[in-house]
């Protein structure tokens, strides 16, 4: 299998972590690509034009981030992330929608910060402010449930925060949140989540 992947990317992170916990990731290529440089192709593989896309042994592409690592969780023989049936799939599957949520409302705010100064709409970015900060209270409600079963919400709630750790440090989100804090120190420390901390080049 080949990913195309970015090391700064929480989306790709969330298919990387999924990929070691479910052994897997010794049989991804990764294929690094800059989906802002003109000359990338990933419309090849997405034509959205994102990471991560998966190619699968078979030839089929795959994406976005729900889609590949469900298909990774398919492929293995151990305890699914994704649980099969029942409300625990819909928990699962509802805390990976809000995650990802978190994470498209930090990077939209990340972007339209990114643009030149003067250029800002203010009101976009309270927008994306206050939808990050409704989802890291809805999270901190649950904390307490989250539990130790890791599923796909599990991963992609660890992926979001240490997002907004890796680019909205100063937000200081753990203040505010002392149960999620915690539960993310014990999470975090994760063989999956380690191996995959966001950096730079």
């Amino acid at each position: 299998m080949k990913l195309r992947y970015s090391a700064t990317s929480p989306y790709v992170r969330k298919v990387m972590v999924t990929a070691i916990e479910t052994g897997l990731a010794d049989h991804i290529e990764l294929i690094a690509t800059n989906v802002w440089d003109p000359a990338t192709d990933i419309g090849v593989h997405n034509p959205l034009g994102k990471v991560p896309a998966l190619v699968t042994e078979g030839g089929e592409v795959l994406f976005d981030s729900p889609v590949v690592c469900e298909f990774l969780d398919s492929l293995h023989d151990g305890l699914k992330l994704f649980p099969p049936a029942g409300g625990a799939r819909w928990t699962a599957l509802r805390r990976q929608a809000l995650a990802d949520g978190l994470i498209d409302a930090s990077v939209l705010r990340r972007l339209e910060s990114g643009r030149p100064e003067g250029t800002w709409s203010l009101e976009w970015i309270e927008r994306q402010r206050l939808t990050m900060a409704r989802s890291l209270d809805t999270l901190e409600e649950e904390a307490d449930e989250l539990g130790e079963t890791v599923t796909i919400g599990h991963i992609a709630i660890g992926c979001a925060l240490g997002y907004l750790d890796f680019r909205f440090a100063d937000d200081a989100w753990r203040a505010d949140h002392p149960a999620l804090a915690d539960w993310y120190e014990t999470f975090s420390a994760r063989a999956s989540m380690m191996r995959t901390a966001p950096k730079e080049g």
